[in-house]
């Protein structure tokens, strides 16, 4: 795929895309507090395992963060069909859950289980980290732009 494909690649960023930007990481932002959140509630009021909480916590977070970027972050893309809405949330849950919890699960053991960092320190570098790729996989993968029908088009 070419740097053209990929918005934030390109030499130019559009107003758009740039919006879009700010957007995302406002609910990324919201989302970092429910996964925190949720972290602490499995981590130390329910004594879970610091890798089951941070999984999921993951999890939560990113069925939140979902439902924003949906109606908010790519509310100019909407579902045309009912069954589309399902299938991004697969598209969704299979990219960015996927890069937010590997990315997650391998960092926090890393920074936690051998560095000995502290595990909410640990999990805001996480989140950080995984924020670039998850922006580039909604954009271009998740919330791609659908081919509007030639009757709604009119």
């Amino acid at each position: 795929m070419s740097s053209s494909q990929f918005p934030v690649l390109s030499s130019q960023w559009d107003r758009r895309t740039f919006l879009r930007w700010i957007k995302f990481n406002a609910v990324g932002g919201i989302g970092i507090g429910v996964q925190l959140a949720a972290l602490a509630i499995f981590r130390s009021w329910m004594k879970l395992d610091y890798l089951l909480a941070t999984g999921l916590a993951v999890e939560i977070a990113v069925i939140h963060n979902f439902f924003w970027h949906a109606r908010f972050t790519w509310a100019d893309r909407p579902a045309l069909l009912r069954g589309h809405l399902l299938l991004r949330l697969a598209k969704f849950n299979a990219s960015n859950g996927a890069v937010s919890m590997v990315g997650n699960l391998v960092l926090m053991r890393l920074l936690v289980g051998e560095v000995k960092f502290n595990y909410v320190a640990s999990n805001v570098i996480a989140i950080v980290i995984c924020s670039l790729v998850n922006f580039l996989l909604s954009d271009v993968f998740v919330f791609e732009a659908e081919a509007k029908p030639a009757a709604i088009s009119n």
